[in-house]
């Protein structure tokens, strides 16, 4: 394992596909620093959106971004996909 996989703590990864995120509901360990993978699939930009997270970032179409998460306290996070928020929703869950 590399220094930097090992201070990067676990990898998650949501999917945009049809306007939606795949897990909507994405559940991750509390108290531990993690990266967050956003793929985009979709033909059009996406911006996610967190206030909780304190994220906000538009993912181009056909590409992925990753975030660094701090130490998340037990919880739960709501993020959207602003540009269509009716359906692209979900929830970040620290346990």
């Amino acid at each position: 394992m590399s220094l930097a996989s090992a201070s990067a703590g676990e990898v998650y990864t949501l999917t945009i596909k049809d306007h939606h995120f795949d897990p909507a509901q994405l559940t991750i360990k509390a108290e531990t620093p993690a990266t967050l993978i956003i793929k985009n699939l979709d033909a059009s930009p996406e911006e996610f959106e967190s206030k909780s997270l304190r994220i906000e970032k538009i993912i181009p179409a056909n590409s992925e971004v990753s975030f660094a998460l701090r130490a998340l306290k037990a919880g739960r996070y709501k993020f959207v996909g602003e540009f269509h928020e009716d359906l692209a929703k979900g929830e970040l869950i620290a346990e």
